[in-house]
């Protein structure tokens, strides 16, 4: 399965901005004649949910860390949508104050749903108004890519899954959205995850339809003699809490958290984000 096999985020700077037809072999042009060492690169604001368990803010944090020291030439900030500081205006306001003329704003969140499609374009349109000098542009949310899904992997076989076990039946367990087109993009995670492996997998959800037990039950049904849960969270928090309370006697992977995979997966967001911009100045 290639990247970006499954849908992703849209990209938005006020007006959303669509790749024009041919604009790959462009930008490869545009890379081969233009030193990015020739202008300042766009300060990279990575932006969490939020959230009221202290656990959720440190893993943010850690994955924004590895960012940073992973591209010592990025401006790196951490922001948050929601519950937790410094809020996306007070971030963006410090780097207009010290100078940016550009920030690239990547979304950390597997899904494009109400957050990502209209409470952060939300949010940039305003600041955006404060701060004119300031060109503000939206990537791409992480979204439900293979290298993620080789994260959630890694994760569930440091908790004994062997991916030779016929018998093992693995429930990938998501936020889940009102929105049953999001939850179909999401439950293509678990046939993912399966790809190369002996596991059973299926997909469930703490907010809806089908919980946990739901999906132990049809895994069961199929076989699984074990069940393992893989938490399709970036960070453990609230509801994975929830999930691991709905049944204390299966194990639960830990959450993606600060993997290399995600850290190359935001950084690529934040550079096919600078490398439109450079295409469409061009």
């Amino acid at each position: 399965m290639s990247s970006g096999a499954f849908t992703r985020g849209e990209r938005t700077s006020f007006t959303t901005r669509v790749l024009p037809a041919g604009a790959t072999a462009r930008l490869r042009r545009i890379d081969a004649v233009r030193d990015p060492r020739s202008r300042p690169r766009p300060a990279f604001i990575a932006v969490a949910h939020g959230s009221r368990d202290p656990r959720s803010a440190a893993t943010m944090s850690a994955v924004v860390a590895d960012i940073a020291r992973h591209r010592p030439d990025l401006d790196v900030r951490l922001a948050f949508l929601d519950l937790n500081t410094p809020s996306v205006d007070h971030v963006i306001d410090a780097v207009a104050a010290q100078g940016h003329t550009e920030a690239i704003v990547v979304p950390l969140l597997l899904g494009s749903a109400f957050h990502a499609r209209v409470d952060l374009p939300g949010i940039l349109a305003a600041a955006g108004s404060r701060h004119p000098l300031l060109r503000i542009t939206q990537a791409d949310v992480l979204g439900t890519e293979d290298r993620l899904v080789t994260a959630l992997r890694d994760r569930v076989s440091r908790v004994g899954a062997d991916p030779a076990d016929s018998g093992m039946g693995i429930a990938v367990a998501a936020v889940g959205s009102s929105s049953a087109a999001a939850n179909r993009i999401t439950g293509q995670v678990a046939a993912a995850l399966a790809a190369g492996t002996s596991w059973q997998t299926t997909i469930c959800f703490a907010t809806t339809e089908p919980a946990l037990p739901q999906a132990v039950s049809e895994l069961r049904r199929r076989g699984a003699r074990r069940v393992i849960v893989a938490p399709w969270f970036l960070a453990p928090g609230l509801l994975t809490d929830r999930l691991a309370a709905a049944d204390r006697t299966l194990r639960h992977a830990a959450t993606i958290g600060s993997h290399p995979l995600l850290r190359d997966v935001a950084l690529d967001r934040y550079d096919t984000a600078d490398r439109v911009h450079l295409e469409l100045s061009a």
